[in-house]
């Protein structure tokens, strides 16, 4: 039987991309998956050999230059950005968001371009009520963007241009940040700095003298009972469920006050 799916090739790592990657597959073939900047030239000789495969990325992490991007013209490649572009453009928009305060979360379909994120966009939404945990925003944002990649490839919309004199820009995540201050942080930026640093840079705080990485935590309620806290600027604590002390498995609270605690 022939294979009438048309074909795409994929630009991306990361958790983004994963998830993005797990729609797509479903409606396209895959003929090609560049992860670095090394890939370009093997996707460029495969576009150059059948023009009507189309390009999409999600979090490739490298500029592509504009020698790949014409190669693809006219339609480009389709990138999946997750934020309301012109905000939060660059390498961390769901951390940046989450750092923010944001409770919505957004995603775009735009056009590269050969500026950062700055490229004319086809689609864009808002998701609200997602919980706050980072894979769960990854997973809703990627999956809505490439379920609409996947519903108007092949009959785009005309795309609208940026406004730049809105953008918002955020740089990438640094392993310098992954130690909490709750000393002066509020228990609401202690619980976002452990939420968006998930992954990397990792979390980590240190109880009875070992560095541990924050692996789950929650804001303690009034009235609410935990085996192990971390106090906040503002007098309220954030509830430690799950942490890895370094060199360690990974164990719940409860484990880790019975086995470290003098």
């Amino acid at each position: 039987m022939a294979n009438n799916r048309d074909k795409i090739i994929f630009f991306g790592n990361g958790m983004l991309a994963d998830y993005a990657l797990k729609i797509l597959e479903q409606r396209f073939e895959i003929v090609f998956h560049a992860r670095t900047k090394e890939d370009l030239k093997e996707a460029c000789k495969l576009k150059k050999d059948d023009p009507e495969i189309h390009g999409i990325l999600a979090s490739f992490g490298v500029m592509i230059p504009n020698s790949v991007l014409e190669v693809f013209e006219p339609e480009g490649i389709l990138n999946i950005h997750p934020s309301l572009l012109p905000l939060y453009r660059g390498a961390s928009p769901i951390e940046s968001a989450i750092l923010a305060g944001d409770n919505d979360f957004s995603v775009s379909v735009m056009k590269l371009a050969g500026a950062m994120d700055a490229g004319p966009i086809y689609y864009q939404t808002t998701l609200s009520d997602l919980p706050l945990r980072k894979d769960d925003i990854y997973k809703s944002l990627a999956e809505t963007g490439a379920k609409w990649i996947c519903d108007h490839l092949k009959d785009l919309p005309e795309p609208t241009i940026q406004d730049d004199s809105k953008a918002t820009f955020c740089g990438k995540l640094d392993k310098n940040m992954s130690a909490l201050t709750p000393e002066t942080d509020t228990v609401e930026t202690t619980f976002r700095k452990i939420v968006a640093f998930q992954g990397f840079p990792k979390p980590k705080y240190a109880f009875y003298g070992i560095n541990c990485i924050i692996l789950e935590a929650h804001i303690l309620k009034q009235g609410e009972a935990a085996v192990l806290i971390i106090p906040c600027a503002d007098g309220a604590l954030v509830a430690v469920d799950r942490l890895q002390p370094e060199g360690r498995k990974a164990m719940d609270a409860k484990s880790f006050v019975n086995g470290y605690k003098k």
